[in-house]
């Protein structure tokens, strides 16, 4: 199917939602005041969707560029938030419209054994407008709640602090303050001013260290250049590291000549230093202070997926540290951590992933936080433990594919390292 024949089956589907929603929207509204003003709104809301789709179809037919614009974004969400909410709602009507379906069907059935009176019977029962209510309001709440997330969740920058304590970190660094962004996708940013604010948000905190953990861009190098300037203002005493994640892999070059990769990850590690960033690949470097000192190891991508790059070498990033060394590990994917971290001789006493997202849905309770990521990830979120190494997975910095986020809203995580004898 080519691209028109995708954007045609595309508006062949949003009709038929369309009018079955309507006809089931037009049931709860079809007496009162109300009537008319309801039919105005669907239908404007209902345009308002065709047009974003002859919009993104006139965009992608001209050549997407590596960054999104504000209109762009919003008329991706827009469209995408349309479609769950119809389908949802529609759900509901299907589901009554089956049950009442095999109603008529028994009653029919019936009829042909009945007296002549039972014939002229109506057969299929009125839809229930309980049901079809009920179906309404639960169909408005992916509806607001991805509105919002396009509008302002997409760059609702919160900071997540935590306190870890070790009892073998060096004194010197005891209140030494860690800050962690993830998974940037500056392709899919949209507004230079909002992510400006964000790192304004990072210098607040007045952080020792600044660690990034991977997925500068969606697939191509060129996509961070129009930020490169805001975020080389992040400010850190002791330096800003990187590393790279899976997606900093997918640009357009020729992955089978070693020419190729260097020439572009080379030209891409330029970028890095622009910004101020050491980026780490398979390396290590000493954070010393006050005469103490811990080790910072930064891996390439290795995920536990099959698609995935499996460039991570621990061996060759802890290359002259010292064994009894005090260890913090930059590695993307947080599948890393079960698969080779844990297992390995080295004691790495904090690992910082991201990758996950939260998959840019899902809410968070104390105590309590779900996603639909945590039926892909063993570990998605937040802090891990075993045998006094930690994880630490944070939600990420952008956003990629829906340009929104829903409950799980963007992070900057702060870690204070102590030293003492309590653990955690």
């Amino acid at each position: 199917m080519g691209r028109l024949g995708f954007f045609i089956f595309l508006v062949i589907v949003f009709i038929s939602l369309d009018i079955y929603a309507y006809y089931g929207m037009k049931g709860i509204f079809s007496q009162g005041r109300y009537t008319r003003l309801f039919a105005l709104s669907y239908f404007a809301i209902s345009a308002f969707g065709y047009f974003c789709i002859a919009y993104l179809y006139t965009f992608i037919s001209n050549g997407i560029s590596g960054t999104r614009t504000e209109l762009f974004n919003f008329t991706s969400g827009f469209l995408l938030t349309l479609f769950i909410t119809k389908l949802v709602f529609s759900a509901f009507l299907i589901t009554q419209d089956g049950g009442r379906a095999l109603v008529g069907l028994f009653q029919y059935i019936k009829s042909l054994f009945g007296d002549d009176d039972s014939i002229s019977q109506t057969f299929i029962p009125e839809r229930r407008s309980f049901i079809t209510t009920v179906g309404a309001i639960v169909a408005a709440i992916p509806f607001f709640g991805m509105l919002y997330g396009i509008t302002k969740g997409k760059y609702q920058y919160t900071v997540e602090k935590i306190t870890l304590t070790f009892r073998d970190l060096p004194p010197a660094f005891d209140g030494f303050k860690l800050v962690q962004i993830s998974d940037i996708h500056a392709g899919s940013f949209d507004n230079k001013d909002k992510v400006l604010a964000g790192i304004l948000k990072i210098n607040e905190l007045e952080p020792d260290i600044v660690c990034f953990t991977g997925d500068l861009v969606n697939s191509e190098k060129e996509e961070i250049d129009p930020y490169i300037d805001i975020f080389g203002q992040i400010e850190a005493k002791y330096g800003k590291y990187a590393i790279l994640g899976n997606h900093d892999y997918y640009g357009n070059y020729d992955k089978n000549d070693p020419k190729a990769i260097k020439t572009y990850h080379d030209d891409f590690g330029k970028r890095y230093k622009e910004m101020g960033f050491d980026l780490l690949k398979n390396e290590s470097r000493a954070i010393e202070k006050d005469g103490g000192s811990i080790h910072l190891l930064g891996v390439e991508n290795w995920g536990a997926g099959r698609f995935f790059q499996k460039y991570g070498d621990i061996d060759k990033a802890a290359t002259n540290v010292p064994i009894d060394a005090f260890h913090i590990m930059l590695s993307h994917d947080p599948t890393h951590w079960d698969e080779k971290i844990l297992k390995h001789e080295r004691h790495v006493h904090l690992t910082l992933s991201g990758h996950t997202h939260g998959f840019q849905f899902g809410f968070q309770l104390p105590g309590y936080a779900w996603s639909p990521a945590k039926y892909r990830y063993k570990r998605w979120l937040g802090l891990y433990e075993e045998a006094e190494k930690f994880l630490y997975v944070n939600r990420g910095f952008g956003f990629l594919g829906f340009p929104g986020r829903i409950g799980m809203w963007p992070e900057i995580t702060l870690i204070e390292l102590r030293s003492g004898e309590v653990m955690g």
